[in-house]
Parts: C-alpha cells; structure tokens; sequence
C-alpha cells in the first residue's frame, strides 16, 4: 500500500523546502512530502497521484499566487479530492486578503 501524501504549494521555493523540512522532521517518513510552485502545477501533480492511486492527505496552499489564488485553487481540490485535508498559508497581514 502507498504511504499518504502531503502537497505543499507555494510560488517562492524557500518556503516550499522549508515546510518540507518541517513537516518531515516533524513526521518523519510516514508521508511522501510534495511540491508544487503553483495552482496549476498542483491540480496537474493531483491529477496523477490520484491516477497512481495515492491518498492525498493533506494539501498545504499559498495564498497568493501568480497562476491562481489559494482559495480558488483549495475549491478546486476539494472538488477533485473532497476528504483531502486543505490549509491555506499567508504571510498577509491584513484579515481581508484572507
């Protein structure tokens, strides 16, 4: 049986390698850790763990993105994969970004 995986989202690379850092250190090998540096590269990279037969559990998300916004891509992972867990990230301040 695969081991769940976990996609993180995310324009800027360093924050990408530092959640994956994070989150493996925090879980060790338990998950494959994904990622993807866009909405568009995610829903593709969905696409094809889902055709593989991976459970995705949990999907981390940038907020704000050049290709789609976090909260559009979110709803449309959850159209693709509704039990998926979904989180979105924001370095924004201001509560109405969100």
């Amino acid at each position: 049986m695969n081991k769940p995986v976990i996609i993180c989202i995310d324009d800027e690379s360093t924050v990408l390698e530092s959640l994956k850092r994070e989150i493996k250190k925090a879980i060790g090998n338990e998950c494959i850790i994904e990622t993807a540096e866009g909405g568009e590269e995610a829903l593709d990279l969905l696409s094809e763990l889902q055709e593989e037969k991976y459970e995705v559990a949990l999907v981390l998300s940038d907020y704000i993105m050049p290709d789609l916004k976090g909260d559009e891509l979110l709803k449309r992972i959850h159209e693709m994969s509704p039990k998926t867990l979904k989180i979105m990230l924001t370095g924004q301040a201001d509560a109405e970004a969100v």
